[in-house]
């Protein structure tokens, strides 16, 4: 187990650093189902998974989807987490159209915070909330990630 987490970081650090991105993996936490906790389940191997991300930072930005997950959380963060994946790339909402499309539009400031719980940050893709009036905001790995993540997919201009 701790052989193939070690592998698929310095796979992803590998990657990254081949593309110039300025980032490195400190930590992978691959956690069984049982007890319950995020995984890349149903037998996804790391090297598919680390294939995927390659794709995806190398142009073929609906690698990402092909990821299947199952994060652990509340029944509104999941709720809140599936429909992160609903957001196209290329595309942004808002934490309050986020709230709106879980049938729950006045759950604005739960939505934000369900969205900063996120245990699979990019493969659930988080970083295309944004702010009601446009401005990129809160983003936990950083807003200058967010930002290259968002021109990375073609939701800003560059």
């Amino acid at each position: 187990r701790g052989a193939a987490q070690g592998d698929l970081g310095q796979e992803v650090d590998r990657l990254l650093r081949e593309r110039g991105i300025p980032v490195r993996v400190s930590s992978i936490q691959l956690v069984p189902t049982e007890p319950a906790g995020a995984t890349f389940g149903d037998g996804q191997s790391a090297s598919q998974t680390a294939a995927r991300v390659q794709a995806y930072f190398e142009g073929e930005l609906n690698a990402l989807e092909k990821i299947r997950v199952a994060p652990a959380g509340t029944g509104f963060q999941r709720a809140v987490w599936a429909a992160l994946r609903e957001i196209p790339v290329g595309a942004t909402t808002s934490y309050g159209k986020l709230a709106g499309a879980i049938g729950r539009p006045r759950a604005v400031r739960a939505v934000g915070a369900a969205n900063g719980q996120n245990p699979i940050a990019l493969v659930v893709p988080c970083h295309r909330v944004i702010g009601a009036d446009g401005t990129l905001c809160g983003y936990a790995g950083g807003l200058w990630r967010k930002q290259w993540l968002l021109k990375h997919e073609g939701a800003l201009l560059a």
